[in-house]
């Protein structure tokens, strides 16, 4: 791991895109930011976070030889290295949300963006962004948000919980031909309302009843509806609401 720490920056993500196409970066350069003024989320969300309260950090993965129905393995690969760090810290009913938005109990402590960089010889690079609120009390606005304090009374040590998270991600890349099956399955075994009943959004506002069965490795949900039919659904077309 290289790491570049930053006192502040737009998001570590765009910092770290930027210094790529400057820079022949080494994989898992690391920028760590203890103030990031426009972080990024899924579909265009803002990631809040205070002064040196928090972790937000970008890990750059250099060009790897994949396909496209494999990128999601990816994701599952990020949410699992910070399932298994957090949970290492003893912390209890840690989830992940599909896609890959981490919970406490039923509060987001932690969410997760990945840019992938598809090249012409088929290979991808990826920069992986992960924010987690670590000592954050004031979510003002963000009625689901909460933080490691917040949630355990506990103020973990930001370096040790980064450098966990890439030690996890770099252990199961490594190895991944012969994880793939053991990822998915700590993936599903800590999925958020997974075999429950939740109601749903569509995108055109209709409300629905759905049980979680798996997500697919497309990256989909799949859904057993009230009718018992599975059904799966891509990221923009269906919210969960809890």
């Amino acid at each position: 791991m290289y790491l570049i720490k930053l006192n502040a920056t737009s998001s570590t993500n765009d910092f770290l895109k930027n210094l790529s196409v400057t820079s022949n970066l080494n994989d898992f350069t690391v920028v760590w930011a203890d103030m990031q003024l426009q972080g990024k989320g899924q579909m265009g969300s803002v990631w809040v976070t205070e002064d040196a309260k928090n972790l937000t950090f970008s890990i750059y993965l250099k060009e790897k030889k994949t396909t496209a129905d494999n990128l999601f393995t990816l994701n599952v690969v990020v949410a699992n290295a910070v399932l298994k760090a957090l949970i290492s810290l003893n912390l209890t009913n840690i989830y992940v949300k599909w896609p890959n938005d981490i919970l406490s109990y039923n509060k987001k402590i932690s969410g997760i963006l990945i840019e992938n960089n598809i090249h012409v010889n088929g290979s991808v690079s990826s920069i992986i962004g992960i924010g987690i609120n670590c000592e954050q009390t004031n979510f003002d606005g963000f009625p689901q948000a909460s933080s490691i304090l917040k949630q355990y009374d506990i103020a973990p040590d930001r370096l040790q919980l980064l450098t966990a998270i890439v030690d996890n991600i770099k252990e199961i890349l490594n190895d991944l031909e012969n994880k793939t099956d053991e990822e998915w399955n700590f993936y599903h075994n800590h999925l958020f309302r997974k075999d429950s009943v939740s109601t749903f959004e569509s995108k055109d506002g209709q409300l629905f009843n759905g049980i979680t069965k798996e997500v697919n490795r497309h990256g989909q949900l799949v859904l057993q509806l009230e009718n018992d039919d599975l059904q799966c659904y891509n990221l923009k077309d269906i919210k969960l609401m809890y």
